[in-house]
C-alpha cells in the first residue's frame, strides 16, 4: 500500500462532497464556516472548496460526474496535500464509472471520511493507496462549541505525526444525541455526553490478533458487493474487519445476512480478527453481540477469531481514525486496539 506524506501546518486540503450535497444548503452553511475555521485556526491548514463541493443536495444528486471530478480534480492538483469529505450520504457508488484509479496511485494524499465514504475508500484501496477512516466536515469538525479532545488527538497523532505505534483507547464518554444542524444557536449548545463504563469488550478470541485494516460502514457494505470495488476473497487474507452501523440502526438480521454472506465468499475463514464499532444511542447493543456471535462462532465455526466490541468510530461521537491496508493489533488478554506502523511517511 502507497502511504501518503503527513499532513503539516500551511498544507492545503480540499473540501470534497462525493455524496451528500448537505453542506451546500443554505440552512447549513454557518456550520460549514464552523468547520472550515477550526482546520484553519486548530490545525493550521489552507481549505479549497472544491468547485461543485457547496453546490447543494439536489443538484449533487443529479451530477455524479461533477462529485468525480471534484475528486480526481484534487488528486492530480500538486498544491493540496489532502482531502476531507464534507458529510456521509448514499449514493457515493454513483462515482465509480468517472474514477480513474492511475490518478489515484500516482498522486498519493491524505484523504479522508467515513460512512458513505466507505466506497470511496474501496476506491483508495483498489487504487492501493491507504486512506483514513475518519472524521468528517460537517460532523466532526463542526461539533457543537468545540471539537471533541478525543477526536482532535488521532487526527493529530495519526495524520500530522510519524507514529510507528498509536493506542486506540476507549473514549470514557460518548454521545449520539442529535440537536438541529439549520438552528444556528445550537452551535453554543454542547451535546450531553454519557459515560461510558464498558470500554472494549471481547467477545471471544485469546492471545494478540494481528492484521491489516479493512472495512467501512455496514449500510454501505450491501452496495459494494459484486461489484469492481469488493477485494476478490485472497485479499481479505489475515485482515482486521472493522464495522460500524450507520444512524439508520439496521436490525440484527441485516448484520446476520452480511456475515453470512462473507462466510459464503470464503472471507470470514481468511480474516484475523473483527473490530466492532459503538452502535448508534447503543441501539441493539446487545443484539449484535449475538449476531456475531451465532454467525462467526456458531454457523462459521471461528470460535478462535477475536472479536473486539465498543470501538469508537463511525457515527457515534468521539471517533478515532482507522487507515485502510495499515498494520493493526487486538489485544484479547488485555483489552487493547493499537495501530503498530505510521500510516504516513
Amino acid at each position: 500500500m502507497i502511504k501518503p506524506q503527513a499532513l503539516k501546518k500551511g498544507d492545503k486540503i480540499a473540501i470534497v462532497s462525493l455524496s451528500s450535497g448537505l453542506g451546500g444548503e443554505t440552512a447549513f452553511l454557518h456550520r460549514f464556516e464552523t468547520a472550515k475555521q477550526r482546520l484553519e485556526s486548530d490545525f493550521g491548514l489552507q481549505i479549497a472548496v472544491m468547485p461543485n463541493a457547496l453546490k447543494g443536495i439536489d443538484w449533487l444528486h443529479k451530477n455524479p460526474k461533477e462529485r468525480a471530478k471534484d475528486l480526481m480534480d484534487a488528486f492530480s492538483n500538486p498544491e493540496i496535500k489532502g482531502i476531507f469529505c464534507m458529510v456521509g450520504g448514499e449514493d457515493s457508488i454513483r462515482l465509480l464509472p468517472y474514477i480513474d484509479f492511475d490518478i489515484i496511485r500516482n498522486n498519493p494524499k491524505v484523504f479522508m471520511g467515513y460512512s458513505d465514504t466507505t466506497t470511496n475508500h474501496f476506491m483508495m484501496y483498489k487504487a492501493g493507496l491507504v486512506s483514513f477512516y475518519g472524521p468528517a466536515v460537517m460532523v466532526e469538525f463542526a461539533e457543537n462549541v468545540a471539537m471533541h479532545d478525543y477526536t482532535r488527538k488521532y487526527v493529530y497523532s495519526t495524520l500530522f505525526e510519524k507514529n510507528n505505534k498509536i493506542d486506540i483507547l476507549p473514549s470514557p464518554e460518548w454521545t449520539s444525541e442529535i440537536l438541529d444542524w439549520a438552528n444556528i444557536e445550537n452551535k453554543n449548545l454542547a451535546r450531553k455526553m454519557t459515560t461510558d463504563s464498558k470500554g472494549y469488550e471481547i467477545l471471544q478470541g485469546s492471545g494478540i490478533a494481528k492484521g491489516r485494516l479493512l472495512g467501512g460502514c455496514l449500510s454501505v457494505f450491501l452496495m459494494l458487493i459484486g461489484t469492481e470495488l469488493w477485494p476478490e476473497a485472497d485479499e481479505w487474507n489475515n485482515k482486521l474487519l472493522f464495522i460500524e452501523t450507520a444512524e439508520d440502526c439496521p436490525p440484527p438480521s441485516i448484520l446476520q445476512y452480511f456475515l453470512r454472506n462473507l462466510m459464503a465468499q470464503g472471507i470470514i475463514s481468511r480474516l484475523n480478527g473483527i473490530i466492532f464499532g459503538k452502535p448508534v444511542d447503543e441501539e441493539y447493543y446487545t443484539e449484535y453481540k449475538e449476531a456475531l456471535i451465532s454467525v462467526i462462532a456458531g454457523e462459521a465455526n471461528r470460535h478462535d477469531l477475536p472479536i473486539l466490541y465498543n470501538a469508537n468510530f463511525g457515527h457515534t461521537s468521539p471517533i478515532c481514525i482507522l487507515p485502510y491496508g495499515i498494520e493493526a493489533i487486538i489485544d484479547c488478554e488485555q483489552k487493547k486496539l493499537s495501530i503498530c506502523e505510521s500510516a504516513v511517511l
